[in-house]
């Protein structure tokens, strides 16, 4: 499981980033997939863990600010002043 750091504009449009859990595995195929139980409807798929990553945390955005703005509902909690993330270094 990886750590995905996201900031999202709520609160007036001011920036806030929360931390969302991110599931990455990696398909036969040869591709990633990422999902989330933090973000229900987060799915994002690439050809790199990188590629995956970033365009999970463009979709984690979206989804997010589309429910603040129709629901209103709670985005996960703000992020620490410290976390432990998990880093990716390819060899």
């Amino acid at each position: 499981m990886l750590i995905s750091k996201c900031t999202l504009a709520f609160n007036g449009g001011r920036n806030v980033e929360r931390i969302i859990n991110l599931h990455v595995e990696k398909l036969p195929e040869g591709v990633y997939l990422a999902t989330s139980e933090d973000v229900q409807g987060l799915v994002a798929q690439g050809r790199t863990i990188q590629e995956t990553i970033e365009i999970a945390r463009d979709i984690a955005k979206k989804i997010l600010e589309a429910r603040a703005e129709r629901e209103g509902s709670a985005a996960p909690p703000p992020a620490k002043d410290s976390f432990d993330l998990p880093l990716v270094v390819g060899v």
